[in-house]
């Protein structure tokens, strides 16, 4: 399914200091592959207009293992969240490009076959936002799904600001989201970094177009395990094992 529509965001600026090294995290590799050309195999297979990352620890390196692959990147200094990260990318995305899919670069286990699921739904409900989620067998740290008493998505609250309440929802967000480019970049002009680490939270789109009244939607598509980000050698390991799994299967 080609998607010349489509835009694809992968954020790989992260310096990931859970990893214990110095080399950035996107660039540890998982069954001889690096994180970030993984995301970029998966980006690749929907065929889409174009394919940005957004680099900022150890961007030299990034870069040298992006050569070649088609992708063009764009600096986040200073990294001042995840928001501002897509927010960056703003100039670059081509004036063809419509919707902005947005991934991260270290989640080595994600299909495509689930991100096209994401894409037909976000088009087929004519949404201005639709985020990728999943149940979590163990949700803490992850950013929780808010819905309402009739079960309709409206906000994402991460860990650290959630109630005791909010804390005991197992639907997640998985940081994969895709958003009309026009109102994406509009509301992530509105984010206010109003929160406990004082960044510029890609989440708080979700609310901001909410409460403007545009459609949004959360789609519980993916399994945990492929959703699952990479965050230290325990995981990384984790991931290797279930790539040697599928490609024996």
């Amino acid at each position: 399914m080609s998607t010349p529509a489509l835009a694809i965001v992968i954020l790989a600026a992260g310096k990931g200091t859970r990893m214990n090294s110095d080399l950035p995290k996107v660039l540890h590799e998982v069954a001889g592959r690096p994180l970030i050309l993984r995301a970029v195999d998966t980006a690749g297979a929907l065929e889409p207009g174009c394919v940005l990352a957004v680099v900022g620890f150890g961007r030299e390196l990034v870069d040298a293992a992006l050569a070649g692959s088609g992708v063009s990147t764009v600096v986040q200094d200073p990294p001042l969240g995840t928001g501002h990260a897509v927010l960056q990318v703003r100039e670059a995305v081509p004036a063809g490009c419509s919707d902005v899919l947005i991934l991260t670069g270290d989640v080595p286990l994600l299909r495509s076959e689930t991100l096209r699921e994401l894409l037909q739904e976000h088009a087929a409900n004519d949404c201005v936002l639709t985020v990728l989620s999943t149940q979590a067998p163990n949700p803490y740290g992850y950013g929780r799904i808010v819905r309402d008493i009739d079960g309709e998505f409206t906000g994402i609250v991460e860990e650290k600001d959630a109630t005791p309440e909010q804390r005991n929802i197992s639907e997640i967000n998985s940081g994969v989201m895709v958003g009309r480019r026009d109102e994406l970049f509009w509301a992530l002009r509105k984010v206010k970094p109003n929160n406990a680490k004082g960044e510029y939270y890609l989440t708080d789109i979700v609310g901001i177009l909410d409460n403007a009244g545009h459609r949004i939607q959360a789609v519980n598509a993916g399994k945990f395990d492929e959703l699952q980000g990479i965050n230290t050698p325990e995981e990384l390991a984790r991931a290797e094992a279930v790539l040697a799994a599928r490609d024996s299967g």
